[in-house]
């Protein structure tokens, strides 16, 4: 998993609440258990019409948004289904923060475990920065897990809180595989001497 640190991107701005996982790639799409080549149907039916071409006006096919890196959200972000491919997706196109006031439990802790950082914040917190948002291209915001913070285009701070492991998983690049590999040398004299006190099995 690629680590997280700090961020600069622009942000795009996405109120509406309760975007679901099936809003952000719907099922039609959960044929693949490979993590690349979702970007393209993030969003699908929200980005195309019925004829699989563009809608203008939706915000990540405006030319300000097509490369931003954070979202900013409404309310209870990735609500529905338990799939991974949200985050998959999301990653895919290029999105490594989301921010919102609040997520859904299973969509959230699977962004930290695929490398997205999915940051809580107060409504007026969120207003302030989909404000910023609406800015496009000029819209850049920075954020530093490191020290929590995030620093708008004009450059006001907003403090963000994040559990301490977490945190630390990201800063790693720590996935699931990377945690259990940290502990390979005791895995391995594991094995060793279960198999000498059981040669039989």
């Amino acid at each position: 998993m690629e680590k997280f640190a700090k961020l600069s991107g622009v942000a795009a701005p996405m109120p509406l609440i309760n975007i679901d996982t099936d809003m952000i790639i719907p099922k039609l799409f959960l044929k693949t258990i490979k993590r690349s080549g979702l970007g393209k149907n993030l969003f699908d039916e929200m980005r195309y019409d019925d004829n699989g071409d563009e809608i203008s006006d939706f915000v990540l096919n405006k030319p300000a948004y097509r490369n931003a890196q954070i979202l900013v959200a409404g309310d209870n972000f990735g609500c529905g289904s338990s799939r991974e491919h949200a985050p998959w997706a999301l990653l895919d196109f290029g999105i490594r923060v989301v921010i919102s006031t609040s997520f859904a439990d299973i969509f959230f802790n699977n962004c930290f475990k695929n490398g997205i950082l999915p940051i809580v914040l107060p409504q007026e917190d969120v207003d302030k920065l989909m404000d910023d948002a609406g800015r496009g291209a000029n819209a850049v915001v920075t954020v530093d897990l490191e020290n929590q913070v995030i620093t708008g285009p004009d450059g006001g701070t907003i403090e963000f809180t994040v559990d301490a492991f977490k945190k630390h998983c990201l800063l790693n690049g720590l996935d699931d595989i990377g945690l259990t590999m940290q502990k390979s040398d005791a895995i391995d004299a594991f094995e060793e001497e279960y198999s000498a006190a059981t040669p039989w099995v």
